[in-house]
C-alpha cells in the first residue's frame, strides 16, 4: 500500500537539512530503485523554487511500504530525523486516484 511521509522543519533548520541531505537522498535512492518511491520532495518555504536563505517548511514522500508500521519506521529511521531537520512526521495511508 502507499503511504504519505509528511516532515515538518524545525525552524532554523536549514543548515542541518543540507548537511543531512545526501544521506537522505540515498535512502530515497533505494526506494526508487525498487521501484517503491511515487513521489518525493521538499517544501519551499516561500513561492519560490528556490528558496535560498528561507529555507524549507517541510518534504514529502509517497512510496509504497508493506504495512503503516514500516512505513513509520523507514520514515523515523530517515537522516533528517537523527539531525534535528523534522520538528515532527506524519504517515498516513495513501490512496493515488489520479493520474
Amino acid at each position: 500500500m502507499l503511504y504519505m511521509i509528511l516532515g515538518s522543519d524545525a525552524p532554523g533548520s536549514l543548515d542541518k537539512r543540507l548537511i543531512a541531505r545526501p544521506a537522505h537522498l540515498e535512502r530515497l535512492q533505494v526506494l526508487l530503485a525498487a521501484g517503491r518511491l511515487i513521489l518525493a520532495g521538499p517544501c519551499p518555504a516561500i513561492d519560490s523554487p528556490d528558496p535560498g536563505p528561507a529555507g524549507f517548511s517541510g518534504s514529502l514522500i509517497v512510496a509504497e511500504f508493506s504495512s503503516l508500521e514500516e512505513a513509520q519506521a523507514w520514515a523515523q529511521a530517515d537522516p533528517y530525523n537523527a539531525a534535528g531537520v523534522y520538528a515532527s512526521v506524519t504517515v498516513k495511508p495513501f490512496k493515488k486516484v489520479l493520474p
